[in-house]
């Protein structure tokens, strides 16, 4: 028995209920001649691969639903192997390069120069080239980036590159201008209440408007949380009138603890104490980057009005450091005791000109 939120899921561009401004300019795009690489770009949850599946159904036809899993290896230079999940059909292939770290670009030359070199061989096929899907395109690396780049110029007669992000700001100049930039916004209330009454009317359950909207509330314009969220609480009553308990992962309730720790005392102690916690969530695979945002926001909820830009603005520093660097932990750390100094030199009017970084 699949989730809701894959059961329900839209299979054509006429299935989806919001941007119907973006649908109809992907139908005509697909039935041009001339299809281009594109990036779908926008927040998680909004729709972004739903859409790039309905586009290909509509370039290649039913076809592109008959998927299978390989696992591919990849030899880097210093002959180590490198696993990597590929879904494929005859018409597609979809890759996350960004799983093998820094080897990316050893995964970016060898699949798509693989795939490039090769012709269409269905010959019911409405397009004579195949695409490649890349996910988290924002998470490559600077040399991947610049392998997908030259890969894009030269072999444009067999095949176009799809990439899916969640924003812009960190893939090259280079790849944006060669891209038909395709921005999925997060849809709006009233829209992800529409979504979530076709869901509850296809499982034949009365979904109350209260429900509905405090559901919206909690999902903040996600849209793939929210059909999760109607599902697990569905399961947990028949009956979804009066107030709801929408429980929170047990990350966030996490991360809500480490704000408090960092407010409630600012020492070297605390600093390592923070850390460990910080290690726990690592270890349960949250990304660094979804952490700290996490804990930026809980702290931006519990201080005062003249320190939440100055919050924000080292998380964006650190942020940006972290993507560069290695370790993360040390971007997280430097984090922490940066906020620490702000928010002790505020408590208490010190002079800790000394503590920034």
């Amino acid at each position: 028995m699949s989730l809701w939120v894959d059961k329900h899921r839209p299979r054509t561009l006429d299935e989806l209920h919001y941007h119907e401004g973006l649908s109809a300019r992907l139908r005509a795009l697909a039935a041009s001649g001339d299809f281009p690489h594109m990036l779908f770009y926008g927040p998680s949850g909004a729709g972004k691969k739903t859409r790039i599946a309905c586009t290909l159904r509509e370039l290649f036809g039913k076809g592109v639903e008959k998927l299978k899993i390989d696992q591919r290896v990849f030899m880097t230079p210093s002959k180590r192997k490198l696993d990597v999940n590929v879904v494929q059909s005859n018409f597609h292939i979809e890759i996350t390069p960004s799983e093998v770290g820094n080897y990316d670009r050893v995964v970016i030359q060898e699949l798509l120069k693989e795939i490039a070199q090769t012709q269409q061989v269905d010959l019911n096929a409405k397009q004579r080239f195949k695409v490649v899907i890349i996910n988290e395109a924002d998470s490559l690396t600077r040399d991947a980036q610049a392998a997908l780049r030259r890969t894009m110029e030269k072999y444009m007669s067999n095949m176009r590159i799809i990439l899916c992000a969640n924003s812009t700001s960190r893939l090259i100049a280079p790849i944006r201008s060669r891209c038909l930039l395709m921005r999925v916004a997060a849809p709006s209330p009233a829209e992800m209440e529409t979504v979530l009454h076709h869901v509850a009317a296809k499982e034949r359950f009365h979904l109350p408007d209260e429900a509905a909207q405090a559901i919206v509330a909690d999902s903040n314009g996600n849209m793939r949380k929210a059909v999760l969220v109607f599902e697990a609480l569905k399961m947990q009553s028949t009956d979804l009138t009066g107030s709801l308990a929408i429980a929170k992962p047990d990350w966030e309730t996490y991360c809500a603890k480490v704000a408090e720790l960092i407010l409630s005392e600012q020492t070297p102690a605390r600093v390592m104490e923070v850390r460990a916690k910080f290690y726990e969530l690592l270890s349960h695979c949250i990304p660094a980057s979804i952490i700290l945002k996490t804990v930026a926001e809980c702290v931006v909820d519990r201080v005062d009005e003249t320190l939440k830009a100055d919050i924000m603005h080292w998380a964006a520093i650190y942020e940006t450091r972290m993507r560069i660097g290695n370790k993360k932990i040390f971007h997280l750390d430097a984090w922490v005791v940066k906020v620490m100094s702000l928010y002790k030199q505020f408590f208490y009017g010190l002079d800790l000109s000394g503590f920034d970084e």
